[in-house]
């Protein structure tokens, strides 16, 4: 891990983290649900349109979207799959949007909320730093996990969307620190990992869902720490704790 010395086959920190954020998507919300519902809204409404679209396109073009680092993954889908036609792409998001509606199909990673639980009973500030509705909020606090955050920066209350860096150093303020004592966590590289090592946060990237193979393009990319399950998350986050 980068920020750590190794002393007796152990990580410490070098650094004094004492915040920990979250994204929603990924770490809390595991998301396979609403990826499997909206990859199925677009290849009806692809079908609606004439276009013959099956399941093994439909992941080919997640696959470019993912590899082109798109901010919006659905809307690249769309385009790779309606051949770049904007008249048909527009019909497209309109249909998918109108599927998709206020579907609510929030799923709570098994063992997330012990290992926030945990974080919380030691006394680690936690916050979230997500492009998220505001329906995100009763999500949290419904899945009994919403109390433990002191501060929930969901985008569609405050007006700032990842990747861009007023969105973190919201977070950061609001709890009372320096972004340079925070722990990021999320899934993607652009829009978590990338923002918060320019602002000199630490971050761990959790692959999992739509983004799991995205990867650094540069240095200054490189996650602290790379994990695929809440175990291995949590002994990140109390490596970078120290």
């Amino acid at each position: 891990m980068r920020g750590h010395r190794e002393v007796a086959g152990r990580f410490v920190a070098l650094r004094q983290y004492r915040v920990v954020l979250f994204g929603v998507g990924g770490p809390i919300d595991l998301e396979f649900a609403r990826e499997i519902a909206v990859d199925s809204a677009i290849a009806m409404a692809c079908g609606l349109e004439g276009m013959r679209v099956d399941e093994a396109m439909v992941e080919e073009a997640s696959d470019r979207a993912v590899a082109a680092f798109a901010p919006d993954a659905y809307a690249h889908m769309i385009e790779t799959l309606c051949g770049g036609d904007p008249h048909t792409m527009s019909r497209v998001e309109c249909r998918v949007r109108a599927m998709m509606g206020n579907l609510d199909v929030f799923q709570l990673r098994p063992e997330i909320d012990g290992l926030l639980r945990r974080l919380h009973g030691r006394g680690v500030p936690l916050g979230i730093v997500a492009n998220q509705s505001a329906a995100a909020r009763e999500r949290l606090q419904r899945a009994g996990i919403g109390d433990m955050f002191a501060y929930q920066g969901l985008s569609a209350l405050t007006g700032l969307r990842k990747p861009d860096p007023r969105a973190f150093k919201a977070v950061a303020e609001a709890l009372g620190v320096e972004p340079s004592a925070c722990i990021m966590v999320g899934d993607r590289i652009d829009n978590d990992i990338a923002p918060a090592k320019a602002l000199g946060m630490a971050a761990i990237q959790f692959r999992s869902g739509r983004h799991r193979r995205q990867r650094p393009r540069s240095p200054a990319e490189e996650p602290d720490a790379v994990v695929t399950d809440v175990r291995e998350l949590e002994e990140a986050i109390l490596a970078l704790l120290g």
